[in-house]
């Protein structure tokens, strides 16, 4: 059914838009019953590994041994070895044939979050004092044997709240700790920053770089026609930013009494990622530099970061990242 394009598609937010539901024209794709078949067709060029998680690291470096370019979904791997198998993979290819590997850390290219990124790396409104995030998405029903397996999908933690966990790490670095509460369905993190003094010339505005908290809540919720939600609050030392996803306008910055709503393009982090990639397949086609915006490097990472939110979670105690 799926390759003759006529399954339903089914996911957290809506990309079909007002038109049919229908999953792609079989006269303008081409199909392939196997993988196998996929790569070794010398059409393709790049291939994105949008499959059940347990399955990702085998297909990327079976599509990079293949000459592929890769863009490989999240969570890259649940655990940080498997993703460094990967990431040695990646490295060779980059090395042997220019070939680039991306995990498709989406959150990094969403409207108001890359902008949040931006703001927190340039300065715009002094350092961040405390940033909250909040995820809810509805329990996945489009899968159920895969994401009612805990041991394959890794949970709330590793399908839903990664993206917030990447975007913390990717904006303030590796904390010294996390501190993670709740249950695998709903969780909470805060992570723990330490706080270097600023420069003599910078002290005045604020005392401490690193922010003073840092907290993530992601929610699988299975109360009756839950929605998805993605939203954060930042309190910088001049401003509050604040954005919800489904709210019209969902960014919003405030400054003293009075908010104004920050433009966004009407595109998902989904396009930017696709877009940024094919860029950067471009460019290594042609031989000039390239410089990716999230590295499977990044995910090894990542998976370190969630396997201590993982152990902390079971044992209600912080973890060291140290």
């Amino acid at each position: 059914a799926r390759r003759a394009g006529g399954d339903e598609a089914a996911g957290n937010i809506d990309t079909t838009g007002d038109g049919p539901a229908r999953l792609f024209d079989p006269g303008q794709v081409r199909t392939y019953e196997r993988p196998e078949q996929l790569l070794a067709d010398g059409d393709v060029d790049v291939v994105s590994v949008c499959t059940y998680t347990d399955t990702h690291v085998d297909l990327a470096i079976a599509a990079l041994d293949a000459g592929k370019h890769v863009l490989v979904e999240k969570p890259v791997a649940l655990t940080a070895a498997e993703a460094e198998r990967l990431a040695a993979r990646a490295a060779r290819a980059w090395d042997e044939s220019r070939r680039v590997c991306m995990p498709a850390m989406c959150i990094r290219f969403w409207p108001g979050w890359n902008w949040l990124a931006e703001c927190i790396a340039a300065g715009t409104f002094g350092h961040v004092r405390h940033a909250v995030f909040r995820r809810t998405s509805p329990v996945p029903d489009w899968a159920p044997q895969f994401y009612g397996d805990l041991d394959r999908c890794g949970g709330a933690l590793f399908d839903l709240h990664v993206h917030d966990a990447d975007f913390v790490r990717w904006c303030f670095g590796d904390p010294t700790a996390v501190h993670t509460s709740g249950s695998a369905p709903r969780l909470t993190t805060r992570y723990v920053y330490g706080r270097a003094p600023l420069d003599d010339a910078e002290r005045g505005a604020s005392e401490e770089q690193a922010p003073h908290s840092v907290v993530v809540s992601g929610t699988w919720d299975d109360a009756p026609h839950a929605a998805f939600n993605m939203a954060f609050t930042v309190e910088f030392e001049r401003a509050e930013v604040d954005y919800d996803f489904a709210r019209d306008p969902s960014l919003l910055v405030t400054r003293g009494s009075g908010s104004e709503a920050v433009g966004l393009p009407d595109v998902t982090g989904y396009d930017g990622e696709v877009r940024h990639l094919l860029a950067a397949v471009a460019a290594a086609e042609r031989g000039d530099p390239v410089r990716l915006q999230a590295t499977v490097d990044e995910a090894v990472g990542l998976m370190r970061m969630l396997e201590a939110e993982a152990r902390s979670l079971t044992s209600g105690r912080p973890v060291s990242l140290d």
